[in-house]
């Protein structure tokens, strides 16, 4: 049984562009630090580098680098990327924030990926096996990236409780989003749940 004063150290997995000042994960990054909470990220790779399996290696290495419990926070590419991840779990992560996952198997707008990218770097066919955690996936009504059906099925494929999170875009800088303080709530609600 596991305490409730017992912190896990939050994961930061983000999705398949490069680091983003005003992104609410770099913020969250900076806030949990603040507060002196454990926190790590993984480190963003770029659309220029679309090789899944250098990805999930990477929170691999940062699954073993950290002493105890981890919670995953994931964004976009990120969560798919977890989900690849998954079937190396190994008791350590606790749950996982899913935040609005990207339909990789549907195109995707000018300036994303293609299909055959993500084919050829082994996204496809996209882990519809149910997650060895419990996660959380937060969805947003108008993401250009994913019909907001299209991801409540990954969400019930992965075995995620489905969040609605209106209309909210892909949940970035470009959608207007910058600071997400009620992420904090849900990680917090994984954690207590584990």
């Amino acid at each position: 049984m596991r305490c409730a004063f017992i912190q896990p150290t939050v994961l930061i997995v983000p999705g398949l562009r490069d680091h983003v000042a005003q992104h609410w994960q770099t913020l969250l990054h900076a806030r949990l630090k603040r507060q002196g909470r454990k926190v790590r990220s993984v480190a963003p790779m770029g659309r220029a580098n679309l090789d899944c399996e250098i990805r999930v290696a990477a929170i691999e290495r940062e699954v073993r680098a950290t002493d105890g419990a981890v919670v995953v926070v994931a964004h976009s590419g990120g969560c798919v990327t977890l989900a690849h991840w998954a079937s190396m779990w190994k008791g350590r992560v606790w749950g996982a924030l899913l935040a609005t996952p990207p339909d990789f198997e549907e195109p995707m707008p000018a300036g994303y990926p293609s299909l055959d990218e993500l084919h050829a770097g082994g996204w496809l066919p996209v882990p519809r096996q149910r997650l060895p955690f419990p996660s959380i996936v937060a969805a947003s009504r108008n993401d250009p990236l994913g019909r907001y059906e299209r991801v409540a099925e990954l969400a019930h494929d992965w075995g995620s409780r489905l969040v609605d999170l209106g209309e909210v875009g892909h949940l970035n800088p470009d959608s207007g989003f910058g600071n997400w303080p009620s992420v904090e709530n849900y990680i917090d609600h994984i954690a207590l749940a584990a």
